[in-house]
């Protein structure tokens, strides 16, 4: 989902046409309170604000979102960008400064890019949520796992028999949804990032 914030409706109505021209779903906003009012936040999406609007900039709008924990990638657009501007909005973790008028393979890349982190902050939330499954003694398994001990050294590292660590291996398989050492050295990195 695109959420689109802009106070001028002829900006709003050409970009929501050119992004449903690409079939991809927008929501309009006319202005930060409105979006603040009424998104969903149940459903991850691209924020695309303009930077100066009445009573609240897009950019405050950003940061007051993260502030409530909403960390969706974020594109500000302007007709009045300045050296300033971008480095404040890059510094508040904005993905995308765009100046007006917009080429549309400039936005269209633009949202592309912030699809991709989009993905990664959801595949980074699955990744940490599956890893909150385990108990603590399943977790220094895992890591140990992760360094490349076998069950023996595993055992003798926790001071537990072997039959216990592949109990806990059984259940970190059943937990993570995989039993390859690899692809659970991948969720866990993949939490850490």
């Amino acid at each position: 989902m695109i959420y689109l914030i802009d106070d001028d409706p002829s900006v709003r109505e050409a970009l929501h046409l050119l992004l449903q021209t690409y079939e991809l779903p927008v929501t309009c906003f006319e202005s930060p309170a409105d979006c603040l009012a009424h998104l969903d936040r149940s459903q991850p999406g691209i924020l695309i604000t303009d930077l100066r609007m009445p009573m609240m900039s897009g950019l405050q709008l950003h940061e007051q979102l993260m502030a409530q924990g909403v960390d969706w990638p974020t594109i500000v657009i302007t007709g009045h960008g300045d050296l300033h501007a971008c480095r404040r909005a890059f510094k508040a973790g904005v993905t995308d400064f765009l100046t007006k008028p917009i080429e549309e393979q400039t936005l269209l890349q633009a949202i592309e890019s912030a699809q991709n982190r989009l993905n990664q902050q959801a595949e980074r939330n699955e990744a940490r949520q599956s890893l909150r499954s385990l108990t603590e003694r399943e977790r220094e398994v895992l890591e140990l796992i992760t360094k490349g001990l076998g069950s023996k050294e595993i055992a003798a590292a926790l001071d537990i028999s072997v039959r216990t660590v592949d109990t806990h291996r059984a259940k970190l398989a059943e937990k993570l949804g995989t039993g390859s050492v690899a692809e659970q050295t991948r969720l866990l990195l993949t939490a850490a990032i």
